[in-house]
């Protein structure tokens, strides 16, 4: 019993020591954005076949983890070089920029859940405009690898 007590409790504490590192939060984030945007990436280029429900899905993933940004919590003073981050200081410099980038993110993966798209050219709409908001932000807001 005391080796299952103990267990949980390092458990918690090591989960618990995650979502205290905003790196380590906001890459989380962004790697499930990316990963939900990849899904249906080839449905909007043709390349796969609609599928509603499986879009819709994606689509809610996408925006779940975009209204979890928060700019305050995710991109503290000091964050910006303490660990292996691609975030460019210009957020620091520019937090009112950026945050105003994080909130259309938001409200563009909102709306593309609430149209519901029911075939490949409502989901290019859509697709379009999310996946703009990453490029564009990317292009400010983020260090290029390499």
């Amino acid at each position: 019993m005391r080796k299952l007590v103990l267990a949980v409790s390092m458990l918690a504490f090591a989960s618990s020591a995650v979502m205290a590192d905003p790196i380590a939060q906001r890459q989380a984030i962004m790697k499930a954005n990316g990963k939900a945007l990849k899904s249906i990436a080839a449905i909007a280029k043709g390349e796969k076949p609609f599928d509603a429900e499986f879009v819709l899905a994606a689509l809610k993933t996408l925006n779940e983890e975009a209204q979890q940004i928060d700019v305050a919590a995710l991109f503290p003073q000091g964050s910006e070089t303490g660990g292996d981050t691609t975030a460019s200081p210009k957020i620091w410099k520019d937090m009112p920029g950026f945050q105003k980038a994080v909130d259309k993110f938001k409200a563009d993966t909102a709306a593309a859940v609430a149209a519901a798209p029911a075939d490949v050219g409502a989901l290019k709409a859509e697709f379009g405009k999310v996946s703009q908001n990453c490029g564009s932000c990317h292009e400010s807001f983020r260090l290029k690898k390499g």
